[in-house]
């Protein structure tokens, strides 16, 4: 292991304590997106989490778009010192909504443009990446891989032009299996990058589509599977660190815990489980 790897925790790990979740919908019979709020109490304000990070050593953060009480200039703006003060990195906006694999055009640019207005965020609150999914259609949908790929690749040039690089992951549909995201990847060129989330492969081939994509990923969201009491499966956790032994991976380890229970004695489980692959 390369001593570049550190700790990073995700907003999604803490998303009984941030607040309101706000989702975003594609409504078909507007045609048109809509924001659907999930109610929650706030016990953690977003501008406070990179000092309480920070102070439990963490070194990055990741914001889901849904956790943003506003996208106001001035927010943003107030979201970047919060991290530059914790001396922490906003490593990705996680941005959770979008189709760019769809063939109905109109959808496409709605998509896109909403796309754009959150890369202008992530860029004014100091994110260094934005995370876009690659679609919900299905992995061996070529002509829909191409459509992803060339739409990335617009999204890749924009952000660029404010220091942001776009990233996708395996996540949804259309990468949800180690070949379609190396076929993906070989499309965008180097241009992209990947994410490669423990809990998205599934079933007997999980282990050997972990070792193709940890290698050319940029950040691995570190999920282990839980039983009903909040613990992981220590060994399939390790199985998913093996592949990450192998790769010489250099990027984030991203703790993701969605368990039952208080959520940062959740989060240090799954952590602790990782600590010895960052020595």
């Amino acid at each position: 292991m390369s001593h570049l790897s550190y700790l990073s925790v995700s907003t999604w790990s803490l998303h009984r304590l941030l607040g309101p979740l706000r989702w975003t919908v594609w409504d078909e019979s507007a045609r048109a997106r809509k924001t659907v709020i999930q109610e929650q109490p706030e016990l953690l304000n977003l501008l406070d989490l990179p000092e309480e990070a920070a102070k439990r050593g963490f070194k990055a953060v990741e914001i889901c778009h849904f956790h943003f009480p506003s996208t106001d200039s001035a927010y943003l703006e107030q979201l970047k010192k919060a991290f530059v003060s914790a001396g922490i990195s906003f490593d990705t906006l996680l941005l959770d909504y979008g189709d760019l694999s769809t063939a109905d055009s109109e959808r496409a640019e709605a998509d896109m443009s909403f796309m754009r207005e959150w890369i202008r965020a992530a860029s004014i609150a100091g994110a260094k990446r934005t995370r876009i999914v690659a679609g919900e259609a299905q992995p061996g949908d070529a002509e829909a891989l191409e459509r992803t790929a060339g739409r990335l690749l617009q999204l890749a040039e924009f952000a660029e032009t404010l220091s942001v690089q776009i990233i996708t992951e395996n996540f949804k549909a259309l990468t949800s299996t180690g070949e379609s995201c190396m076929r993906l990847m070989d499309k965008v060129g180097g241009k992209v990058g990947l994410i490669t989330d423990f809990g998205n492969f599934g079933g007997e081939r999980k282990y050997t589509e972990l070792a193709m994509t940890i290698p050319v990923s940029v950040g691995i969201h570190a999920k282990s599977e839980c039983d009903e009491q909040g613990y992981p499966d220590e060994a399939e956790f390790q199985r998913c660190l093996e592949a990450v032994r192998q790769s010489g991976f250099d990027g984030s380890f991203v703790i993701i815990y969605d368990g039952p229970g208080d959520m940062w004695a959740g989060i240090d489980r799954v952590r602790r489980l990782v600590e010895p692959v960052l020595a």
